[in-house]
């Protein structure tokens, strides 16, 4: 199955709900089909209807364990399931997140589709990034809001979502400063920092110590 094929069926009246951006969908492809029918551990944060942990557990496949976090408690009774494990609490809450974590274990992919308040997906990045796989993925969607008052954004918001991914733009290419930015546990675990319509990807990964090759091909 394809997460278009989901798209197009999300009005199927036997499939619970969701909302999702059109243009969103390419994007997930592109980082997720790697992972289908593996032992995944994929957290969404933000379940609202349900349709898209449903969704999810469809594309990854049987393997695949699902954690849906939500601050609405009506969410556990009526979405958890053998494959979908909804757990209730704050997304800021880093005692509430390390619970889970105690729980389930460490996360492969982590997709923020919660609260979109700028302090909320700040301090859940901070608590959550190192605890991904060392190839994971973490995902923040809905970054319009970044520029937004009522989610604590504004383009001269210094701690917007959006503000403070690009000083980490600077710690990515720290090496390369001249002293002038200092390299950290960031600089040497995150091999890439994509941006897109309203969605910052963020890769872990090793950095290669980089060597200048020459060629004497013509």
């Amino acid at each position: 199955m394809t997460l278009w094929k989901e798209y197009f069926e999300n009005s199927d009246v036997e499939r619970r709900k969701f909302e999702k951006w059109s243009h969103y969908f390419p994007i997930y492809e592109r980082y997720f089909e790697s992972y289908k029918n593996t032992s995944l551990i994929f957290w969404e944060i933000g379940v609202q209807k349900g349709g898209s942990t449903q969704m999810w557990s469809r594309y990854f496949g049987p393997n695949a364990l699902i954690i849906g976090l939500d601050i609405d408690p009506a969410c556990a009774s009526r979405y958890d399931s053998s494959q979908v494990k909804i757990r209730i609490g704050n997304q800021s809450d880093t005692v509430f997140l390390q619970n889970v974590i105690d729980e389930f274990g460490y996360p492969d992919i982590i997709l923020d589709d919660g609260s979109h308040m700028m302090s909320d997906v700040n301090t859940t990045f901070e608590y959550m990034y190192p605890k991904i796989s060392r190839t994971g993925i973490y995902m923040i969607e809905d970054m319009h809001c970044s520029y937004w008052s009522d989610y604590q954004g504004g383009v001269n918001v210094v701690d917007s979502v959006v503000n403070t991914s690009k000083k980490h733009i600077d710690k990515l290419t720290a090496h390369w400063s001249r002293g002038s930015v200092k390299a950290d546990w960031f600089t040497d675990n995150t091999r890439c920092i994509s941006y897109y319509d309203s969605m910052i990807v963020y890769e872990r990964g090793f950095q290669l110590k980089t060597r200048l090759t020459w060629s004497d091909q013509k």
